[in-house]
């Protein structure tokens, strides 16, 4: 069985070297990054189409491995895809509408609030800066997404010391085997 493509999605600045989605594309090379005009003014118009582009070049469904913004990104594309998915591995997902939020990207605030029509499973930890544990609930519910909790991670990135995060990797390689 042919193993499917494998589209990183980062959110703002684009995941550095530290961040475990740069760790996983550089280990694994059937995953490859999406290519936006801009990781640090992202237009959500932009980056439809990006992730668009990407998917277009792939033989076959693939799944997308989505962090922070990227979420939302993923939220607002699939009511009007025009290319299929296996499944989204959706990680850290921002709350617009919380204390903070990225300024930088406005036009991603306000996805739609419907069920994403693909599998999906939402990582969360229970003290993300950017997302309430409450909102990875209901981020969740709306989705349709599986939620597997991760305790105290911070926003999951390069920031919460996690190295390559073979934890998620578990998470990850559990969800892909299901999907696939």
């Amino acid at each position: 069985m042919e193993m499917s493509d494998i589209i990183m999605l980062p959110g703002l600045g684009g995941s550095g070297e530290g961040h475990w989605q740069t760790l996983w594309e550089h280990k694994d090379p059937k995953m490859r990054r999406f290519r936006p005009s801009s990781w640090d003014r992202p237009e959500l118009a932009d980056w439809i189409a990006a992730l668009e582009r990407e998917i277009a070049r792939s033989a076959t469904p693939p799944i997308l491995i989505a962090h922070s913004l990227a979420c939302q990104l993923v939220a607002h594309w699939a009511p009007s895809a025009t290319k299929a998915i296996l499944g989204a591995f959706l990680v850290a997902a921002p709350d617009p509408t919380g204390k903070i939020y990225l300024a930088e990207a406005g036009s991603f605030a306000d996805p739609p609030r419907q069920r994403l029509p693909f599998p999906t499973l939402l990582v969360a930890s229970t003290d993300d800066p950017f997302g309430s544990w409450d909102h990875a609930r209901y981020s969740a519910e709306i989705w349709g997404s599986t939620l597997v909790g991760v305790g105290q991670r911070g926003h999951i990135n390069a920031a919460s010391g996690l190295g390559d995060w073979p934890e998620g990797k578990t998470i990850f390689e559990r969800f892909r085997a299901q999907i696939g």
